[in-house]
């Protein structure tokens, strides 16, 4: 309902230090877009250059690194709390889907650093997806589609996933754990 899409009372599980996690890996994503919106109006080589452009990629880069590590412990903490209780599997699913798309992206960013390190990687890559079949539609060595996937496609799914996410764990509430005293704390 309207009035609870933001409450003010919480229920006293939520104390706990597993729910800070999904928070933080929002927080995470956010800088994540902010950097990479800097990256992407200087251009496409600009960040190997310019210091400030050195600075807002170490950003963008350290700012993935915990964008994952606090999804995988939100991931792993949610599966361990069967997070898919109550009618919440739907929640469960397009997390598992968003961390998913989110390797993706992250893949195509290392495919996307115009140095050697992206042409080795991509090099490397090529015959992987060549073996599973999908080499003819995703071309890892050209970069300036991968450039277009990490840009574009994928962080417009990152981030509708991301939405759809947030509204059903604010419809359906966190997931109490398995031994929760389901109480209100006030």
């Amino acid at each position: 309902p309207p009035g609870q899409a933001l409450p003010d009372r919480q229920p006293v599980y939520v104390a706990s230090w597993i729910y800070i996690f999904g928070v933080l890996t929002l927080a995470a994503l956010l800088v994540v877009i902010g950097s990479g919106c800097v990256l992407a109006l200087g251009g496409v080589t600009w960040w190997h250059v310019s210091s400030l452009g050195l600075f807002v990629n170490s950003v963008h880069l350290w700012s993935v690194e915990l964008f994952f590590g606090f999804m995988v412990i939100n991931l792993w903490g949610k599966f361990w709390m069967a997070a898919w209780r109550g009618g919440r599997a739907l929640t469960w699913m397009t997390g598992v889907v968003l961390f998913v798309v989110s390797i993706g992206t992250a893949f195509t960013g290392y495919l996307s650093q115009t140095n050697f390190a992206g042409q080795w990687i991509a090099a490397e890559a090529k015959d992987g997806l060549d073996a599973v079949g999908i080499g003819a539609f995703f071309n890892v060595l050209n970069p300036a589609q991968m450039l277009l996937w990490h840009v574009v496609l994928l962080p417009l799914g990152v981030g509708a996933i991301t939405v759809m996410h947030i509204i059903l764990v604010r419809r359906h509430g966190v997931v109490p754990p398995l031994d929760a005293d389901l109480g209100v704390d006030s």
